[in-house]
């Protein structure tokens, strides 16, 4: 089977994105699909597999598959890519439109000069901070904010956070010295988050600057997780970190995006978004 696809980025937080406006694909295969092309070795090599689809809903949809074969919710290094993709493939023809993902629908403004996005503003929704809304076993009603969370004999502060997905945060004094490739794994899979969570370990710098690593659900360690960067600038002002309403520069390990949580609840990231390569990938099925 020979499937055209274009790589892209978001700050190193890399997929495999296939437009399915002018291709059609199996839903049978998809799965197995994302495991083949995230490949290193056998396949192209990414985070997993992005597919831009027609939407009942929004201007356009997007389906996040990662690594492992698994389906996400959303991801906003890939609303940034597809966004760039929509517009510059001609799928829309205006600066503002809608995005469809499983968790939501989110708006999105690219930023063009020449015909070509440079940067990408999407209006990512309200955080949902209730534990039944992360989800997170315990009272369903109750936020986590700064709670004890011994995982491996060592206690932590978790605050949990959902952009659409599961998010856990724990604030860190030197992000350099952060227990991500340990204990990342561990809570990703912890039995208190049903659905496996999202890890981040955030230092904060200043009232405006945060540096971030992530340890993402069904991927392991990436570049850049742009509804994790949201969610801890959440995670932020409810721990007194960070000021709500200010925009907020979160130093991630492929570069820099900028995040606001509004006094109207929206929690608002731009950043960049760019094409690797494009071509045919020569899929054998099982």
């Amino acid at each position: 089977m020979k499937i055209p696809f274009t790589k892209m980025h978001g700050l190193g937080n890399n997929y495999i994105y296939i437009d399915l406006f002018s291709y059609k694909l199996d839903e049978s295969i998809l799965s197995e699909l994302a495991k083949a092309v995230s490949n290193v070795h056998t396949g192209i090599g990414s985070d997993g597999l992005i597919l831009i689809h027609p939407s009942k809903k929004a201007d356009v949809g997007m389906r996040i598959f990662n690594r492992d074969g698994s389906e996400g919710q959303s991801c906003g290094n890939g609303l940034r890519c597809t966004a760039k993709y929509a517009y510059e493939a001609g799928i829309i023809d205006k600066q503002k439109f809608s995005m469809e993902t499983k968790a939501n629908i989110v708006e999105a403004e690219v930023m063009v000069k020449d015909q070509i996005v440079e940067e990408v503003t999407i209006n990512m929704g309200a955080p949902e901070l209730q534990r039944a809304s992360i989800p997170m076993l315990g009272e369903a009603a109750d936020q986590v904010v700064a709670e004890s969370f011994l995982v491996s004999e060592e206690e932590l502060r978790l605050t949990a956070v959902s952009m659409g997905n599961p998010h856990a945060v724990f604030f860190v004094e030197d992000i350099t010295h952060a227990p991500l490739y340990d204990l990342g794994p561990l809570i990703e899979k912890d039995s208190r988050f049903p659905n496996g969570v999202n890890v981040e370990f955030v230092e904060i710098l200043s009232g405006n600057e945060i540096n971030f690593r992530v340890w993402e659900r069904g991927s392991g360690v990436t570049q850049a997780c742009g509804t994790g960067a949201c969610a801890a600038v959440v995670a932020g002002i409810l721990n007194d970190h960070l000021r709500q309403g200010e925009l907020v520069t979160v130093h991630l390990q492929g570069g820099d995006l900028k995040i606001r949580w509004d006094h109207h609840g929206k929690v608002w990231m731009t950043g960049d978004a760019e094409v690797i390569a494009s071509g045919f990938y020569h899929y054998r099925m099982a």
